[in-house]
C-alpha cells in the first residue's frame, strides 16, 4: 500500500492507493451493501422508545447517504457510459462520488460529537424545553444544516479540490479512497478517557463485578449489586458514580472499545466512507451520555427522575438494600444499576 499526501492541504488527511483483486467498482458495491446492512441490523436492535435527539436522527441520514451512494454506484456500474440532464456519467464518477462522500464523512465527526454533546446537555439541564413537534423539526433541520455545511466546504476548498484531480492518474480498478484523521483523535481520546477512569476506580469496579447479582424485574434483565439500606437516592459524589457508569457502558459496549484499541496500536487505516457508521455513532452517543451524567452526578435523582433512554444500553440505577431479597415483592425497588 503506498501512501500519498496532498502538499497544499491546510488539514490532515491521507490519500491510499490499493492493488484490488477484485473489480474496484464491484469491491465498492460490496463494501457500501454490507455496511448497509450492518446499519440496518443496528436499527433493528435498538431499543425503539428512545425520546427524540440529534444523534438519532444524524443515523438515519447517514442510513439514507450510504444508500443513495450504494443506487447511485448501481446505476453507473449497470449503464456505464449514459447522458443524464446534460451530464455524462462514467465509471469515473463511481470513484469521483465515492471520494467527496469519503471527505465529507471525515469532516463530520468533530460536529456531530459537539452538537450531540450539546444536545444532551441542554436535555438534561432542561434548559430549553419544546414541544415534541417543534423537537422533531428543529432535530431535522439541524441534521439538513451540518450535511450542507460540511459538504460545502468539501466541494469550495481547493486542496480537496486538488486532490480529487490525482485520481485521474489511475485506472478504474484502483480508486483511491481517503482517511479521516478527525475520527483517529476522538477515538484515541475516548479510549484514554476510559483507560484512565478505570484505572482510577479500578478497585470500586472490581468490587461491585464481584457482588453482581443478576434477576429479573418487570420483564427486564436486571443486574444489581447489594448496597447498605440508608444509601441515598441521590448520586453526590463523582467519585461513588464513576465506577457504575464504567460497568454500564463496558457492559455492552466492551467488544468495541477493544475493537478500538487494536484499530489504534495496529494503525489501522479505514476508508472515511466506512469509518463513520452507524453502531460508532451509537459508541459515540453512549460515551457522551456517560459524560453527561457524570458532570451532572450532584442532579441526578433516580427515584424520581427521567433519565435520557440510550438506544443500547441502560443508565437507570437503583439502589437495593441488603435486607430485600425478593425483588417481585416491591413495585419501586431502591438499587443500583440496571445495564
Amino acid at each position: 500500500m503506498t501512501a500519498l499526501t496532498s502538499e497544499n492541504c491546510s488539514f490532515q488527511y491521507q490519500l491510499h492507493q490499493t492493488n484490488q483483486p477484485l473489480d474496484g467498482n464491484c469491491l465498492l458495491f460490496l463494501i457500501t451493501l454490507g455496511k448497509i446492512l450492518l446499519n440496518i441490523l443496528t436499527l433493528g436492535m435498538r431499543r425503539k422508545n428512545t425520546h427524540q435527539n440529534f444523534m438519532e436522527y444524524f443515523c438515519i441520514s447517514l442510513a439514507f447517504t450510504d444508500l443513495l451512494l450504494l443506487v447511485n454506484t448501481s446505476i453507473i456500474s449497470y449503464f456505464r457510459d449514459f447522458v443524464l440532464l446534460g451530464i455524462r456519467f462514467t465509471k469515473y464518477h463511481i470513484c469521483l462520488f465515492t471520494q467527496i462522500i469519503s471527505f465529507t464523512y471525515g469532516f463530520l465527526h468533530y460536529p456531530v460529537f459537539l452538537i450531540a454533546c450539546i444536545d444532551y446537555y441542554l436535555n438534561f439541564c432542561k434548559a430549553t424545553k419544546l414541544p415534541f413537534k417543534c423537537q422533531k423539526v428543529f432535530y431535522f433541520f439541524a441534521v439538513i444544516l451540518i450535511w450542507i455545511s460540511v459538504l460545502t466546504y468539501v466541494l469550495g476548498d481547493p486542496a480537496i479540490y486538488q486532490s480529487l484531480k490525482v485520481q485521474n492518474v489511475y485506472s478504474y480498478h484502483q480508486c483511491p479512497f481517503y482517511i479521516s484523521i478527525q475520527s483517529y483523535w476522538l477515538s484515541f481520546s475516548m479510549v484514554m478517557i476510559l483507560f484512565m477512569a478505570f484505572i482510577t476506580s479500578w478497585s470500586e469496579v472490581i468490587t461491585l463485578v464481584q457482588a453482581v447479582r443478576i434477576t429479573s424485574y418487570m420483564n427486564e434483565t436486571v443486574l444489581y449489586f447489594p448496597f447498605s439500606s440508608h444509601c441515598s437516592y441521590t448520586v453526590s459524589s463523582k467519585k461513588t458514580l464513576l465506577p457504575k457508569l464504567i460497568i454500564c457502558f463496558l457492559g455492552t459496549w466492551l467488544p468495541f472499545v477493544l475493537l478500538q484499541i487494536i484499530i489504534l496500536l495496529l494503525k489501522v487505516q479505514i476508508p472515511a466512507y466506512i469509518e463513520m457508521n452507524i453502531p460508532w455513532l451509537y459508541f459515540v452517543n453512549s460515551f457522551l451520555i456517560a459524560t453527561v451524567f457524570w458532570f451532572n452526578c450532584h442532579k441526578l435523582n433516580f427515584r424520581n427522575m427521567a433519565l435520557p433512554v440510550d438506544p443500547f444500553v441502560n443508565w437507570k440505577c437503583c439502589f437495593i438494600p441488603l435486607t430485600i431479597h425478593n425483588l417481585e415483592q416491591i413495585e419501586k425497588p431502591i438499587s443500583v444499576i440496571i445495564c
